[in-house]
Formats: C-alpha cells, sequence, structure tokens
C-alpha cells in the first residue's frame, strides 16, 4: 500500500513538473496559424480589452564582420497579435526604427515577412503584407522609422510578422518592452552578449520577470585581415594579398528574460508620462574590451560631461565666454539697483515680460544669444541661457541646471544619459542662498518654476562638476481658500458672495487662461458650472497682473430657491465638490504623480431663510489617509438662525505608490460621496 501511494504521488509530482516546465515555454508556433489559435483566452481579457499581444519574441546577436575586422548586432523580433474588435485596430500599424548615425550610415532592415490571418468558413485564409507597403518615415536627423499597415483586418483577425535589423552599432544593442497599451500573454526576450562587451542593464516597471536566466559558455569568432607587408599566418607567395586568419575567444553571457499575462497599461489620471512605468529593459555601453587590447570606455563620468559640456558652442561656451554687447542692455534693465537680489529680479522679469518661448524638447541650443535677445524669442534653453549670461555680466553667479520635465520621464541617479535630459533652467546664488529661475513663463514671479520640473533630479553644470540637484513634488504645496456667505434679504430673497484665494498654480492657470478669454467668458464658464436656479454676477478678479499675490476671484450669487416650494436642496460645496473619482480604475500598475501637495479649505455660512427650516443636514465627518498623512474633514452644524460648514482636503504627499492605491481610491470615493450630499430645507407650515 505504502509503495502503491509513493508510486502515485511520484506520477503526480511528475504530472506537476511537467506542467511547470511547459508553462515555462511558448505554446504557439510562429508562421502557423490554426483555427484553434483564434480561440484566445486569458483573465487579462475583458469586454473593454482591443487586441492581445499572443506573443512577442526577440533576440540579439553579436556576429563578426569577418573582413571588416568589427562586430555587428543581428535584432530579429517576431510577433502575433489578436484583434478583438475595431478598436483594436491600430495595433495593426507597425513602426520599426532604424538608427542612423551623423555619418549617415545606417542600420538595415531585412527579411520582413507578415501576413493578416483570418478564419472564414472554419479555414484560416492569410493575406501578406506586400514589400511596397512598407514606407520609411524620417524622424529626426538619428532616426528613420519604417511603417507598414495590415490589410484584410476584421475583428477577430490574427495578425503576425518578423523582421531581422541589422547594426554596426554595438552601442545601440536593442532594448525590450514587455508592456504597451494591450495585455501581453507572453514576451521574451534573449540576448547573447560576449564579455568584450560591458553593459549596464537597466531595468524599469513593478512586474515580475517570470524568466530571468544567464547561461554562460565560451565563444569565438573568426576573422580575416590582410596584411600587405606579408608578415601574417598565411603562406602565399603574394605579399601584398597576404591573409591573416584569426579567432577572438571569450566568454559569452546568454540572457533570457520573459515576461507572461502582463497586463495593457492605460494612462490614467495623475501620471506625469506612462514610459516611467512601462516593464522594460535598456541597455547602455560602458566599456569595450578586446583580449590584448586597452578598454575603451564609452560611459562617460559626469565630470567629464560637464566639462564637455561647458565647452560646447550649443551648451556652456556661449555663457562662459566674455558677453560685453550685453553690458549696455543690461545696466539699462537695472537701472538704480545695487543688490544682486534687485538686480536678479530686474534681468528676470525683463525676460520673462518680453520673450516669447517656443515649444521644445532641448537642453542644446540652436541660435546664438544674440540672435535670441534681438528676436526677443528661442527655446527654454536659449532663454534660460541668455539670461545666465546677463546676470553673469552683473558678476552674478548663475550656472545652467539640466532636468527632465514631468512628460518626459525621469532621468537616471548615477548614470549620464543624456537623452534624458531635455530643460534647461537657471540656478542663482544670491546672499549665499539657491534661486532657481525659469524667465520661460510669463504668469510666475521671481523663484518661482513650473511644477512641470519637479520630476526628481537635474544636474547643476559647471566646468568641473555636475552636482545632483532635486526638485520633488512632494516640496510644492498648492493652498486654496474659498468662503460662502449666503444671506435672506429685505425681500425675502435669497443671495450670496464667493470668494475665493487661489494657489500658485491655479493662479498661473487662471492667469494663463484669462490671457485668451475675457471676464464675460469666464462669467458664461462660471454660469455653467452652477445649477439653473444660481445665478453669477459682478465678477471682480484681483491680482490679476500682481504675479507675487495669489488670484483672488470674487462674485455674487442669486438663489431662486425658496419660492414658495415646500423643500428645497441645497448642496453647500455649491460648484467645488468633487464629483468625480479621479482614479476610477480598479487596479493601478504603477504610482500616483500628483504635481503638488493640496490644501484645500471651504467655508460655507447660509443664514436660514424665514419660514424655513432645516428637516436634513449631512452629518459631520473626519477621516485620516495614512494615519497623519492627509485628511478629510467635513464639519457642519445649524441652528435655528444659520447653517454652517467647513470642509477641508489635505494630502502632505503627492506622490504615492502602488501600495497606496487602493486607499487613495477609497479615500476619494468617500470624498465624492460625501461632498455629493445636501442640507433639505423644509417649509414651516
Amino acid at each position: 500500500m505504502l509503495a502503491k501511494n509513493i508510486l502515485c504521488f511520484s506520477a503526480l509530482f511528475l504530472f506537476l513538473q511537467g506542467n511547470l516546465i511547459a508553462q515555462e515555454k511558448l505554446n504557439i508556433k510562429f508562421g502557423k496559424v490554426t483555427p484553434e489559435d483564434f480561440d484566445v483566452k486569458s483573465s487579462l481579457i475583458d469586454s473593454s480589452t482591443k487586441a492581445v499581444v499572443v506573443a512577442d519574441v526577440g533576440k540579439s546577436e553579436f556576429v563578426a564582420n569577418s573582413n571588416q575586422l568589427s562586430f555587428s548586432l543581428n535584432f530579429t523580433e517576431k510577433k502575433r497579435i489578436k484583434i478583438l474588435n475595431k478598436n483594436g485596430f491600430d495595433a495593426a500599424t507597425i513602426s520599426i526604427p532604424l538608427y542612423v548615425s551623423d555619418k549617415n550610415v545606417s542600420e538595415k532592415l531585412t527579411n520582413l515577412v507578415a501576413y493578416t490571418y483570418n478564419l472564414e468558413n472554419g479555414k484560416v485564409v492569410e493575406t501578406k503584407v506586400a514589400k511596397s507597403s512598407v514606407f520609411a518615415e524620417k524622424r529626426s536627423k538619428n532616426w528613420i522609422i519604417n511603417k507598414f499597415t495590415f490589410p484584410a483586418l476584421k475583428e477577430g483577425s490574427i495578425i503576425e510578422y518578423s523582421y531581422q535589423v541589422n547594426s554596426d552599432f554595438f552601442f545601440n544593442l536593442q532594448p525590450w518592452t514587455f508592456q504597451g497599451e494591450y495585455p501581453v500573454l507572453w514576451s521574451q526576450y534573449e540576448a547573447g552578449i560576449p564579455d568584450f562587451f560591458k553593459y549596464v542593464v537597466l531595468t524599469q516597471g513593478y512586474l515580475p520577470l517570470f524568466i530571468n536566466k544567464v547561461d554562460q559558455s565560451t565563444v569565438s569568432y573568426s576573422f580575416v585581415s590582410r596584411d600587405e607587408r606579408g608578415t601574417g599566418f598565411s603562406n602565399s607567395t603574394d605579399h601584398s594579398n597576404s591573409l591573416n586568419s584569426f579567432k577572438v575567444d571569450g566568454a559569452l553571457d546568454y540572457h533570457t528574460w520573459v515576461m507572461k499575462n502582463v497586463p495593457g497599461l492605460q494612462e490614467e489620471s495623475y501620471v506625469t508620462t506612462i514610459n516611467n512605468s512601462v516593464a522594460k529593459i535598456e541597455f547602455q555601453l560602458n566599456q569595450v574590451a578586446f583580449p590584448n587590447t586597452a578598454p575603451v570606455n564609452y560611459l562617460d563620468s559626469w565630470e567629464k560631461v560637464a566639462s564637455e559640456l561647458m565647452l560646447a558652442s550649443t551648451f556652456g561656451a556661449p555663457i562662459e565666454r566674455p558677453n560685453n554687447w550685453l553690458d549696455k542692455d543690461v545696466n539699462t534693465m537695472v537701472g538704480q539697483a545695487t543688490s544682486p537680489k534687485e538686480k536678479a529680479e530686474k534681468i528676470f522679469k525683463y525676460i520673462r515680460d518680453n520673450f516669447t518661448s517656443k515649444e521644445d524638447n532641448e537642453i542644446y541650443i540652436e541660435n546664438n544669444l544674440k540672435d535670441v535677445f534681438k528676436n526677443k524669442s528661442g527655446s527654454a534653453a536659449e532663454i534660460n541661457m541668455l539670461l545666465i549670461a546677463m546676470l553673469r555680466s552683473q558678476n552674478i553667479q548663475a550656472n545652467p541646471i539640466i532636468l527632465s520635465t514631468r512628460d518626459h520621464g525621469f532621468t537616471h541617479d548615477l548614470y549620464p544619459l543624456m537623452d534624458r535630459y531635455n530643460y534647461v533652467i537657471a540656478k542663482v546664488q544670491i546672499d549665499n542662498k539657491p534661486v532657481y529661475l525659469d524667465a520661460t513663463d510669463p504668469y510666475l514671479e521671481f523663484g518661482m518654476l513650473p511644477s512641470k520640473v519637479y520630476n526628481g533630479q537635474g544636474r547643476e553644470i559647471t566646468k568641473d562638476l555636475a552636482m545632483p540637484v532635486y526638485f520633488i513634488a512632494d516640496s510644492l504645496k498648492e493652498s486654496n481658500s474659498s468662503l460662502v456667505v449666503i444671506s435672506k434679504m429685505e425681500n425675502e430673497g435669497i443671495e450670496g458672495s464667493f470668494t475665493q484665494n487661489l494657489g500658485v498654480y491655479s493662479s498661473e492657470r487662471f492667469r494663463e487662461n484669462m490671457s485668451k478669454s475675457s471676464v464675460g467668458d469666464f462669467k458664461k464658464l462660471m454660469q455653467q458650472t452652477y445649477p439653473d436656479d444660481i445665478t453669477v454676477d459682478n465678477i471682480e478678479i484681483d491680482s490679476l497682473k500682481i504675479l507675487d499675490k495669489p488670484v483672488a476671484l470674487k462674485y455674487d450669487l442669486k438663489f431662486k430657491a425658496f419660492d414658495n416650494d415646500d423643500i428645497v436642496y441645497i448642496n453647500p460645496m455649491l460648484d467645488k465638490a468633487i464629483k468625480k473619482n479621479p482614479f476610477s480604475a480598479a487596479e493601478r500598475h504603477y504610482p500616483v504623480e500628483m504635481p503638488y501637495t493640496i490644501d484645500d479649505n471651504y467655508n460655507f455660512t447660509m443664514e436660514i431663510p424665514a419660514g424655513y427650516k432645516v428637516d436634513e443636514l449631512p452629518k459631520s465627518v473626519r477621516f485620516n489617509f495614512n494615519e497623519n498623512e492627509g485628511l478629510f474633514e467635513y464639519l457642519i452644524s445649524a441652528d435655528k438662525q444659520f447653517v454652517q460648514m467647513r470642509c477641508k482636503l489635505l494630502l502632505k504627499r503627492a506622490n504615492f505608490i502602488n501600495d497606496d492605491y487602493q486607499y487613495l481610491r477609497e479615500f476619494y470615493s468617500f470624498i465624492v460621496k460625501k461632498e455629493a450630499e445636501q442640507i433639505v430645507f423644509k417649509k414651516i407650515k
């Protein structure tokens, strides 16, 4: 009996082990689609899923260019996608990027094969993508995008494609993205990297790898060189064409990375950029070290990068050289100012108020500073570099800071990955304290930065150093306060006033919006936010052009209710209630990144109209978030004459990790529900 049980246990163990092994392998065959393949099932698929990536497999290999004494990279990708409905047709437009060097040498796209598969009358019908339908688009100086779209596309189609990219740029080891807009059932990337090439591997995302392994072996690459002096290994008597054959041996690390059942990423509220959270692997070439040769470093130190940047004509050189042509104009700007702070403020305000910033995504300047000054226009880098040059002309210490804006993605804390930087601001040292300036925003005061730059690490660039500087959204506090007072009038009508002081960034947005509209337009907009029985009138706007003060709004409210109605409903939050939970998704696979912390205060006082009484009143509540990291407070009371309410929303953090998401979602769900509650007034009979 014991032997039988052991036998059964062994059989079960082998069965389970077999299942585990099977799960570690891709269960489809590319290039062969059967009717059964159209029945794609996964817990990731629901009625809202537009398309699903059944499998995506990539591989990078180093190959020897025998006669060129160099290496190339061959990258192949095979991908199968099931189109679930017409909203997923976008998944059938494919883009393949190719790198082009400054010497106009390009990567090459080869072996492209693509088919659309449809199931018709129980049979698989295939339609091939014609080579003539593939077109190239020059995206920039260094990138060409090859695009094509699948034909014969229907709801339920399977599309599949494969291709190879041949590259002579071993610094461009292909990255791999496991995650995208659509769910991915299986994503696999393999890379065989000989130990001559040292890469820094950068991983990103919040999902675990299903497989992450390295198989080590030895590898041998064969080369042929021509020795015109006949000193090679060849026995040829033609010394002008003597050939040397030799091999380069080394160790090979063969990496395999797999993720399976990867959820699609949809951009939700309060995210800087979805690219920060996509699960992916990237490679940065650090060093090349062939046998018996000196290593060559490719990933520079920050000190070297800083030195090169300050010597570059497109960055530091224009502010390092004497700019005597600025002296007369700058002296006029500063006038009678004597202190460094006064001078800096006058220079900053002159540029802010007289220059127009163009949209750009670069830390480098294209136009010389004389042209920028003459045209009163330039990129953010050009305008802020001009600001630095003007400050330096007054012997005020000023340096550029490079950073990445929130919509561009995070920088790397350790490595100088320069393509991750896209913005330049100025750091000014005044009275031994740093002041950070961006003269491109016409609605911010001296010493204030736009919220878009609060995205983590930046670097202050000097001749010798690139010192880290951190701009964290948690350090910003946005405070808004509102006051509503409603009174009964002698004619028994009900009127009130609304007063609001906006925070720094609310004021910035308001000023920008008002620059494109009128008070009349604003009145119409405000009226739309109130119900039909409340009229908005007599709008006043204070400090619209005084940037060092918050914008203050004031307007009158007139209520049509209480005109012999037996029951009247009033929401004390009026138009300031949060009506929709910004965190609607049941799950979120990346952090919540608000632009600043929140401190909103709302006060409401209402005189009870004659002939009415309070029949129902919302209950007072206090809801703490993560103990002391925030709170929602709704305190309300009533007597025979007045209703008074105070509502406060406080969040001391702007950034929340994934583990906080459900609690944050519940927190806002409670707020939405509570702020929708109404006071019920009943006529006294």
